[in-house]
């Protein structure tokens, strides 16, 4: 047990925050956008403690910054929370984007401090995955960074749009995607917590160190009175494990309510949701099912891999067809994260061989670069879109004369969002490449067809926004970017180029967490 319980203070003070931003008085509106701000740059600065810390801390069964503490008692599941080097990269993602989104969020108008306590809330459920040690307080995180969202689409979403549901019955566009975004994760959530109630009682504890050591090799469930033989029982787990997980990543076919839920949430939201919350899934996949399930992972292989070209080729050919700037970003995210699958199909595969820890590198690295370029475009998108109030590519074009610092800083994000070598996409990309070439060729060759298109989409945006005629709508409308928005984007294109110039400040705490997790 450290002395200062760092962990806890990096995931409670955001909630603490939200209870007093809450309380605030709501007719001050500046006050609360600052206090919000301040309070998320307190996780972000202990979290550089943390990580400037992290290999002198002492390990305790493979994780460092250990707290543990009596929670459940009748159901052996504790308050216990811990670090590797995946997890560390995960929050210090969380810590960053989340003042970035805020700082991002100063132009809501309405119910701020429900807005900025909602948020905050959020940082705490999606911090809890990443910090967890124990099935069931993975699980109560899990689903308490549902809710925040939800209520972040469903009262500050786009205003415009409708949807037609069964009976001909019309719901506001942003109604129909928060609650089309909760029932997805919730399906998911229904079959993930039945398997680690399974997991629990098989096993006589939720302590996740303890189960990496028992459940992989249990033959023989002592405390479970069932004549279904354990390996049927692990594969039905394995599989609502993997679900879940496949739909908050998300991967194909399970990708619909992505699109959206990112066009109808407000700018910062879609920053979160693509730049966090859907590394939840991944992480899901590296932390539980391929340390919990490596023989059904290997059996799963093939269907994985399926899943993951899918989502690469399938989310490229959707992102080049939208007209709507908001949705071809959004279906790129299908085909960045169908990278961190394919990543996790080859480790799943040949577990513990150099091929599989380099793609696992990879898909490790390309959620942590997927998260700060995807949540830098929805950025952009949302600043042309508070001057415009149009998201319709057929409706700009030619604004680089009216708009040129804008411009230029669209380009180099979408460069980096595009693998361009030099900037992080293509590092993490390689990686996945080169490190599935061995185990998957076939499959690794398909996808580069989903790359082809990455190119051609990315493409595309930029030309329908900025080249070509001008169109003359624009002409004295149309203002340059301000400072405070400059303000929101630097940090995010310096960790581009500083991550495409030199990864292995970073990778070098991948690669000695996933040798020590999967050999």
């Amino acid at each position: 047990m450290n002395e200062i319980p760092y962990l806890s203070l990096i995931l409670f003070v955001p909630l603490l925050a939200a209870i007093i931003i809450a309380l605030l008085p709501s007719e001050n509106k500046q006050t609360v956008r600052w206090v919000a701000f301040i309070a998320s740059l307190i996780p972000l600065a202990l979290t550089v403690w943390v990580w400037l810390n992290f290999d002198a801390a002492v390990p305790k069964d493979g994780f460092k910054f250990v707290e543990q503490a009596t929670w459940y008692e009748a159901i052996n599941s504790t308050y216990h929370l811990g670090i590797d080097g995946l997890s560390l990269t995960m929050v210090l993602l969380t810590t960053l984007l989340t003042p970035v989104a805020i700082l991002a969020s100063f132009s809501v108008e309405k119910n701020v401090n429900a807005y900025m306590a909602l948020f905050l809330m959020l940082e705490t459920g999606m911090l809890g995955v990443f910090l967890s040690l124990d099935l069931m307080l993975f699980f109560v995180f899990w689903e308490i960074g549902l809710v925040p969202m939800y209520f972040l689409i469903n009262r500050w979403g786009s205003e415009k749009g409708e949807r037609e549901l069964w009976g001909g019955i019309k719901v506001k566009a942003r109604a129909y995607a928060s609650f089309k975004f909760m029932i997805y994760t919730m399906a998911g959530s229904l079959g993930l917590l039945l398997a680690i109630q399974l997991i629990g009682v098989a096993a006589g504890t939720y302590d996740l160190p303890r189960l990496f050591e028992i459940w992989p090799t249990l033959t023989e469930f002592t405390n479970i009175n069932t004549t279904v033989a354990v390996s049927t029982w692990k594969t039905v787990a394995f599989w609502a494990f993997a679900i879940a997980f496949a739909i908050k990543v998300p991967v194909w076919p399970f990708h619909t309510w992505l699109p959206d839920a990112h066009t109808e949430a407000p700018t910062a939201g879609s920053m979160i949701l693509a730049g966090v919350l859907l590394k939840l899934g991944g992480y899901g996949f590296l932390r539980l099912v391929l340390p919990l399930y490596p023989e059904q992972a290997n059996a799963a292989a093939g269907v994985l891999v399926f899943l993951a070209v899918a989502a690469i080729i399938f989310g490229a050919f959707a992102a080049y067809g939208q007209r709507d700037f908001k949705r071809l970003v959004a279906y790129s995210s299908v085909n960045h994260m169908g990278f961190v699958m394919l990543g996790i199909a080859a480790a799943a595969r040949a577990i513990g061989t150099e091929s599989a820890t380099i793609a696992l590198n990879g898909a490790v690295l390309q959620m942590f670069n997927h998260g700060i370029t995807a949540a830098a475009m929805f950025f952009l998108v949302g600043v042309i879109y508070e001057r415009t109030h149009t998201r319709n590519l057929d409706e700009m074009g030619g604004l680089f004369p009216l708009i040129p610092v804008y411009g230029g800083i669209l380009i180099f994000t979408s460069m980096a969002s595009l693998g361009l070598p030099g900037l992080n996409g293509f590092v993490s990309e390689f990686l996945v490449v080169r490190g599935a070439w061995d185990i998957f060729t076939s499959a690794t060759i398909w996808s580069m067809l989903g790359l082809l298109f990455t190119g051609a989409y990315i493409l595309k945006g930029i030309a329908k926004t900025l080249h070509g005629p001008l169109n003359k709508n624009w002409v004295g409308h149309l203002t340059e970017i301000n400072a405070r928005e400059l303000a929101v984007i630097t940090p995010l294109m310096v960790l581009m180029l500083w991550l495409g110039l030199w990864p292995g400040w970073l990778l070098n705490v991948i690669n000695n967490a996933m040798v020590a997790l999967f050999g």
